[in-house]
């Protein structure tokens, strides 16, 4: 029977893992289709074909500046962005094993938005202050919520619980920013606070692109890591592991590509939460950590969902975070739904 047993389980992990890589390539080529129809759409309505005419040199003038100059760093930093979010997501749900345990729950979103709301009010509004003021709120948020959290080792529940408490403080920061502030500072930090992705251009999509590639190229030593932290804090103590530095390392990378797009785009709400569950249920893997399937979900989310707030309105463009709320509250109650239903 054992015999059996073996050979059963070997190949469902075949069947499972077929399953992903054959996802996985799906998933790329909705992302691809994504992107090229968010290179025809606007004002300027262009087929396929001047899309790729305008990619070469020579081709028509104004085509180009619209494709290369106009549309592509945004979407293109919709596809980065979302693959961030997705994994960041990944991360705090694989570390707390939890799937309410996403930065947008936990209160690091609500972190990085405070750090850029310091910088505004110390009339720092460039990109690089941003980019240093998120993050260095959301490495504050995961700081304070770490401390307040452990107990002789990081429980996920309970890590869980002190983020949403340390999001709600920090909320009413920013809105106690809102209200004392100049009337213009406070509707800027209110229209990037809503998440959007208006205004990206070349030089942020390449800062972004290179402060992400480090990060992304950690991804299997991070891979280890939780998966050592996933057999639990004295398991993997006993095989030789240091438990609280990974979870260090692995906090500091989630919050770093969270940061990452907040600092850009503002805290736009729920891909996070949304990508990981959504990834395990597409490739039959529940339980299993993969990043790149997560990934993946989070580049299709967010740019389909930066599709929908720019063009699903006729002479009106969304805050992509007004769309991807929607899209994360059906998720959020779908998992209430599917927890309550196991306990």
């Amino acid at each position: 029977m054992s015999g059996i047993a073996v050979i059963r389980v070997g190949r469902f992990s075949r069947r499972t893992t077929k399953r992903a890589m054959t996802v996985q390539v799906l998933l790329f080529v909705v992302i691809i289709a994504c992107t090229l129809t968010a290179l025809t759409l606007g004002s300027r309505t262009l087929t396929i074909e001047q899309v790729f005419q305008a990619l070469v040199p020579g081709g028509n003038s104004i085509d180009r500046m619209v494709v290369l100059e106009w549309r592509a760093p945004r979407a293109l930093a919709a596809a980065l962005f979302g693959a961030c979010l997705g994994i960041s997501g990944a991360v705090f749900q694989s570390l707390t094993r939890n799937p309410l345990g996403s930065p947008d729950i936990v209160g690091l979103n609500t972190g990085a938005y405070t750090g850029v709301v310091v910088m505004l009010m110390l009339g720092n509004a460039g990109y690089g202050a941003q980019a240093a003021g998120a993050i260095a709120g959301g490495l504050g948020a995961a700081a304070v919520i770490y401390v307040l959290a452990y107990r002789r080792g990081m429980g996920g529940f309970r890590l869980v619980i002190v983020g949403i408490a340390v999001s709600a403080m920090l909320s009413a920061v920013n809105v106690w920013f809102s209200v004392h502030v100049d009337l213009a500072l406070a509707a800027e930090a209110a229209v990037w606070g809503a998440g959007s992705m208006h205004g990206v251009e070349w030089p942020i999509v390449f800062a972004s692109a290179a402060i992400a590639l480090p990060l992304l190229c950690s991804l299997p030593l991070l891979t280890r890591s939780l998966r050592q932290l996933q057999l639990g804090d004295d398991t993997a103590a006993a095989l030789g592991v240091r438990v609280e530095r990974s979870k260090v390392f692995v906090v500091v990378v989630g919050v770093a590509l969270t940061a990452l797009v907040t600092a850009v785009a503002g805290p736009i709400a729920f891909i996070s939460l949304a990508a990981p569950p959504i990834a395990a249920r597409m490739t039959g893997r529940a339980g299993a950590l993969d990043l790149t399937s997560a990934a993946l979900v989070g580049a299709v989310l967010l740019t389909s969902a930066d599709l929908m707030a720019q063009h699903a309105l006729p002479n009106a463009t969304l805050p992509v975070g007004a769309v991807t709320v929607c899209f994360g509250g059906l998720t959020l109650i779908w998992l209430l739904f599917r927890e309550g239903g196991r306990s």
